[in-house]
Formats: C-alpha cells, structure tokens, sequence
C-alpha cells in the first residue's frame, strides 16, 4: 500500500497515478479482512471499485495536456523554495496531529472500561452466542443481519446503476 501510495504521487500518467491509488484501496480491502472485519471490508471494496470506474472513465474522455516548463535557474530556486517550504508544512502538520493524538489518548476511557449502557447487552455472552472471536462482526452479522444485507443491497444496487450509466453513455 505504501509503494503504491508512493507511485502514484511520482506517476507521470494520469492513469498509472489513478490503478496505483485502486492498489492502495484494494490493500485496505486486505487489510480489513486481516483484521476480521468483513463488514468494511465489502463497502470499501464497493466504494473503490465505484470510484475507480468513475475516475478512470473521465480520464479516458477528457483530453490531456500536458505543459512543458523550459528548466532556467529562476525556476529551480522557485523549486528549491517549495520543497523547503512544503518539508516545513509537512513537519507542521505532523507537530499539530500528534498533540490532536496526545490530547484523544489522555481523555479516553481505561482499556477494557464500558461506558454506555447498551453495550453491555451485546458484549455479555456474545463470544459465545455468535461463535465469531471478532465481537464487532459477530455483532454485525449476527444481531443486524438484515441491516447489514440491506447496505450491501444498496450499494450493489448502486454499483449496478454506475455500470449502466457508463455502458449508456459508451454506447452514445
């Protein structure tokens, strides 16, 4: 995911940069199923399979151009300049989330400690009454079933829609 992550912002076409960022999707797909979340894992993988097919659609109907800048040293002070200055960003940004982080970890609850009261009806022998060692997909899966097939529903409803709108508009 990180190579794919790299490419695609070092991508001299439009369309490598766009199937390397599906990689990176798709490596979350794997990731999620890791981690025992197959709920996720099926609206990710609609999710980025619907936004693949509608980016690289326009890519391939729209025109590319491309400028070409003619290197003289002026520019590559400029250059110089942006990459001093986006390292300073970079280097900001990363200062400003780790105190966000700092700041969420010290006002979490202690691991382990429940603090809503309906919880409390799924987690007490749900190991055992839905056989899933992963209590949120057991959760999922078992106590809302028909809400969980209900949102695959729509969103292979959804991607359906996508697919006959592109074929339409081929066809024209």
């Amino acid at each position: 995911m990180i190579l794919g992550a790299i490419y695609s912002l070092h991508a001299r076409d439009l369309l490598s940069a766009l199937i390397s960022c599906g990689i990176v999707g798709y490596g979350l797909v794997i990731c999620f199923l890791l981690l025992k979340a197959p709920d996720v894992a099926i609206v990710q993988i609609v999710v980025e399979t619907i936004t693949l097919i509608i980016m690289v659609s326009v890519v391939l109907v729209s025109t590319r151009h491309e400028l070409e800048e003619t290197r003289s040293t002026s520019i590559k002070i400029r250059s110089n300049y942006r990459l001093l200055l986006n390292i300073a960003v970079v280097f900001l940004v990363m200062i400003a989330l780790f105190y966000t982080f700092r700041l969420a970890i010290i006002h979490l609850h202690p691991f382990g400690d429940h603090v809503l009261r309906m919880s409390e009806a799924y987690l007490d022998g749900a190991a055992e009454r839905t056989g899933s060692a992963n209590l949120v997909t057991g959760v999922v899966f078992d106590f809302r079933g028909y809400d969980t097939f209900g949102e695959a529903t729509i969103l292979f409803t959804a991607v359906i829609g996508v697919l006959t709108i592109l074929r339409i508009k081929a066809k024209k």
